[in-house]
């Protein structure tokens, strides 16, 4: 949809400085581009309403462009839009009323569409067995200084993962102010629906993550102005896919057929870090905090892995 023609300017300057906004504010880079194309739909949808003018909208429109987006068919692979999709239209909506306000506009509605549910489906969770499995081939010795600074880091991507049970995007989005080492709380800055939270890590995890970043990340870097956390075989900041496919190698090291034979992403350690806490006695509530979960109903997933007692 970033090829809608706008033939309003005043909406066309809209999407420009929505995008500037949201890059000052210190997004994503992902989120920087793909929010205004959502938003580039939603005005190219006012104007085929007449509604020409942003101080125009009513809640009606907010509706009607639901409707809109929900019968619209999918042009890459047939059918309709996926709720995933619609979800982050509604997410732009949100954030782009937040701008509206933010640059004095006044006389909108607040945006008060409700996101569609996910189909959760079956997922993977490793055992702490293999959690440690994963944990103990990253202290393979090797005469190579730059390999073991790599083990180095992906042992810290272990606990950023699963120790901190962090999405993806969060893990990789992570920059070396986001951890603070006094108070062990690392600041996940741009959280699934645009939300913070502070998630704390134990001593253990604090040593891996402080070895990596003071004895190891320096061999790594190639400028002193690199901020991120996890740095690649190039020097540069790492991307999700990249951690994805270091994540792949550690598996193919351990000598486990089980585990390889299960279909793991950087997810299925967020997965398995709340199961784990679950099976240790952790309060439902507790974890729902931990994993940034805006409701208990997304925490209650992993109930029913769970053995019930007394055969209930």
């Amino acid at each position: 949809m970033k090829f809608l023609v706008l033939k309003n300017a005043s909406f066309e300057h809209l999407q420009i400085a929505f995008t500037e906004w949201l890059d000052i504010l210190g997004y994503n880079p992902q989120t920087v581009y793909n929010m205004p194309h959502n938003i580039r739909e939603f005005l190219h949808f006012l104007e085929q309403q007449d509604c020409n003018q942003i101080n125009q909208i009513q809640t009606q429109d907010y509706k009607n462009y639901f409707n809109h987006i929900s019968s619209r068919p999918n042009q890459r692979r047939g059918g309709g839009l996926g709720n995933v999709y619609i979800n982050q239209q509604i997410q732009a909506l949100e954030k782009f009323y937040e701008f509206l306000i933010h640059k004095g506009t006044r006389g909108i509605p607040p945006v008060t569409l409700k996101q569609l549910k996910l189909d959760k489906g079956n997922f993977t969770v490793l055992t702490q067995e293999e959690i440690k499995q994963l944990f103990e081939v990253t202290n393979q010795e090797t005469p190579h200084p730059k390999q073991e600074a790599f083990n180095a880091r992906d042992k810290a991507m272990l606990v950023v993962f699963y120790g901190c049970g962090l999405r993806r995007t969060e893990g990789s989005s992570l920059i070396l102010d986001d951890l603070n080492f006094d108070r062990r709380i690392l600041h996940v800055r741009k959280g699934k629906n645009y939300k913070e939270r502070l998630v704390p890590f134990s001593k253990s995890s604090s040593k891996i993550l402080q070895e990596y970043i003071y004895d190891y990340r320096p061999q790594l870097i190639k400028s002193q102005k690199e901020s991120s956390l996890f740095i690649g075989m190039f020097g540069k900041s790492m991307a999700g896919s990249s951690l994805y496919g270091r994540l792949k190698k550690l598996i193919v090291l351990v000598e486990n057929t089980s585990l390889q034979q299960k279909e793991v992403g950087l997810h299925t350690l967020r997965h398995s870090i709340a199961t784990h806490l679950l099976q240790n006695g952790m309060e439902l509530q507790k974890i729902q905090r931990f994993l940034g979960h805006s409701t208990l109903e997304s925490t209650q997933i992993y109930t029913h892995l769970i053995p019930k007692e007394n055969g209930e």
